[in-house]
């Protein structure tokens, strides 16, 4: 993916995420619940709509996955993989660090990610060969990502979504053995808790269940601001149904954690 092919993924990530904004201002956000259980609302799918059509006016050839809408199969080669909303409990309930998702997919590898933070007015964004972008609410333009230099787990900060992700996925065990390894354990949830690991603010993020919309753009960034982004088992896969996001010095500390 080029430097244009990025800077549209932004500007439409954006343009989804300014969609979002009056559903999240509103008084009241009705929420629906799916049939896995998971939450969904208007915001996303409006989110959603906006991504599908800015994306197949400028590549009509692209095939197109979303988590609420499907897929739309093309013949270029290339997937947009979208999360119109990630973190739509944080969404309904007025926290800020829902985002946005957009990952692009090429011979097997996602090649570029955006993660648009619209209540926060902060994208990061990365492509194989450009590196990982940071910008801020106004700050004069984006800035490198990297992500941080601890090197002890008791040293670092683990990030996470909910305890109950652990429970879930048959490792209870996991999450105390984490918290316990580690100096700081907070609940900076979803795709901001990956993100805040490519940005230097955490050093550890894990999740024991996501989808392949939930990681598609996470792992670019992670690993272009110079971590690692696997599954819990280890395998360097969006499609792992996990994410262990790390700075790379702690990743495999933090697997043998997760699987003792």
């Amino acid at each position: 993916m080029n430097r244009a092919e990025l800077e549209f993924a932004v500007s439409i990530a954006r343009e989804a995420g300014a969609a979002t904004l009056p559903f999240f201002r509103a008084e009241t956000v009705a929420v629906e619940w799916k049939a896995d259980r998971s939450p969904v609302t208007a915001a996303d799918r409006a989110s959603e709509r906006v991504l599908r059509e800015r994306i197949r006016a400028a590549h009509p050839r692209d095939s197109i996955l979303g988590e609420e809408l499907g897929l739309d199969e093309g013949t270029s080669g290339r997937t947009w993989i979208l999360d119109p909303i990630d973190g739509t409990v944080s969404f309904a309930r007025r926290i800020p660090v829902f985002g946005v998702l957009v990952g692009v997919e090429e011979g097997g590898d996602v090649v570029a990610g955006v993660a648009h933070f619209p209540a926060l007015g902060e994208t990061v964004f990365a492509a194989r060969g450009l590196g990982a972008w940071w910008t801020r609410g106004g700050a004069s333009g984006p800035v490198p990502a990297r992500v941080s230099e601890v090197a002890r787990l008791e040293d670092a900060c683990l990030s996470f979504t909910s305890r109950n992700g652990f429970r879930r996925a048959g490792i209870p065990e996991a999450f105390d053995r984490l918290c316990d390894a580690t100096k700081l354990h907070r609940g900076w949830h979803d795709c901001y808790g990956h993100v805040l690991v490519a940005t230097g603010r955490a050093d550890v993020m894990v999740d024991p269940i996501m989808a392949v919309w939930d990681n598609a753009a996470l792992k670019p960034i992670v690993e272009e601001a110079g971590g690692r982004f696997t599954s819990l088992s280890g395998e360097p896969t969006i499609r792992g149904g996990s994410a262990v996001s790390t700075n790379g010095r702690l990743h495999d500390a933090t697997l043998l954690l997760l699987r003792r």
